[in-house]
């Protein structure tokens, strides 16, 4: 690179990532074909619109590079062509749950999502969001004794508050979701149902967490968490659902394009695609299975050791340490750099009954997705919880 500057930082930043243990469960290791992928000549094109209908011409082998990856993505969750459109064109997740609500639900409509606290999203309509500003937030939480959620409290919300639109998804949600029952609860109130996977969209694909695919009739999903993809999103939505005489998934390709978009990133595109094929793999759902297997074991032995784990352990890529009312008093901001001193990359976050500042929660988020496609297993979990253990001791 004859740019010596960046070099320098991508130098530095690639001895970073090696140097440390990746304990984020949003972030992973995309392979060098991913990479290759998106760092291709197709990033020099223009290609706004879609296949066969673009506001440019040359674009015969993006169409086809679109249509790839469309197919790519059915392939990956077994999804039929007959009852699902998908959309490969979203810049990342939060545009990409951006233009579901701005096709579906009308400006000042009520979306019902997951409080930040009890693990949902700023994209689930938090206030300090565009999608708390231009819609309606109906917040909804878990049990506070088991820090799960409690279904026919939510049927009871559902009913009451009649949302348009009921997002059932996380960001730090340890675990598993029942997308039968909010099928049910969104039936009961006339709602659309939506599911954002971004987080365990790669267990998914693996065979080890429910699929939403027979129950939702979105769903959205970053790419770059466990799809092992690049930073991209991919909007799922049934072909056979209208708002009156116009399908949906027409309605969401026009929020994306023209409504929050221009031309699509063709190289992320290829990267995903690329992603897919791999997430394809029985060596991609070994993985998954994996994953989960390292997450319990993680849990385990942090709660042998003494730790509180937020509802008790997990079903996913992701686990909650309660830092500080559980019983330690260490806020999550200065756990968090405690061990980023020490070599553990882990994220303060909120927790359910949150009683101290987003800045300075009273827990820590942590997931083994990074470190699983490094090629560890059980006993290194069990490692890693004992260091964890020890610095946060001291």
């Amino acid at each position: 690179m004859k740019d010596k500057e960046i070099q320098r930082l991508i130098e530095k930043e690639t001895k970073r990532q090696k140097g440390v243990i990746n304990l984020i469960p949003s972030e992973n290791y995309a392979s060098k074909d991913v990479l290759t992928a998106l760092g291709s000549i197709f990033d020099n094109k223009y290609a706004e619109g879609y296949p066969h209908k673009r506001y440019y011409g040359g674009n015969t082998v993006t169409d086809e590079l679109e249509i790839l990856c469309q197919k790519r993505a059915r392939k990956a969750f077994r999804l039929s062509e007959k009852l699902w459109h998908v959309n490969v064109q979203p810049h990342s997740g939060s545009p990409a749950n951006l233009a579901v609500y701005l096709g579906l639900v009308p400006m000042g409509g009520k979306i019902m999502g997951m409080t930040l606290t009890a693990g949902g999203h700023l994209t689930h309509g938090q206030k300090v969001s565009m999608t708390g500003k231009a819609w309606q937030q109906v917040p909804f939480g878990v049990d506070p004794k088991t820090e799960v959620l409690d279904y026919k409290a939510l049927k009871a919300l559902a009913k009451k508050e009649k949302p348009a639109l009921i997002v059932a998804g996380f960001t730090a949600y340890p675990r598993m979701i029942d997308f039968k029952k909010f099928r049910e609860i969104a039936d009961s109130c006339g709602a659309f149902f939506m599911v954002d996977m971004s987080h365990f969209a790669g267990l998914v694909a693996g065979g080890v967490y429910n699929s939403p695919f027979r129950y939702a009739d979105v769903v959205t999903t970053t790419t770059h968490k466990t799809l092992r993809g690049p930073r991209s999103a991919i909007i799922f939505s049934r072909k056979d659902k209208k708002i009156g005489d116009k399908d949906i998934s027409v309605l969401i390709d026009k929020a994306i394009f023209p409504g929050l978009q221009g031309g699509p990133h063709l190289g992320q595109i290829a990267a995903v695609a690329v992603a897919l094929k791999e997430a394809s793999t029985p060596a991609f759902k070994k993985y998954a299975k994996q994953v989960v297997k390292n997450s319990q074991a993680l849990a385990k032995e942090l709660s042998r050791l003494g730790w509180r784990i937020v509802s008790g352990g997990t079903e996913s890529n992701l686990l909650l340490v309660d830092t500080w009312m559980g019983g330690k008093g260490i806020p999550g901001k200065e756990a968090e750099a405690k061990l980023e001193k020490a070599g553990i990359i882990v994220n303060k976050n909120t927790i359910p009954g949150e009683t101290r500042s987003p800045f300075d929660p009273s827990g820590i988020r942590l997931g083994p997705p990074a470190e699983t496609t490094r090629g560890k297993k059980e006993k290194d979990m069990i490692k890693i919880a004992r260091k964890i253990n020890r610095v946060l001791r001291k």
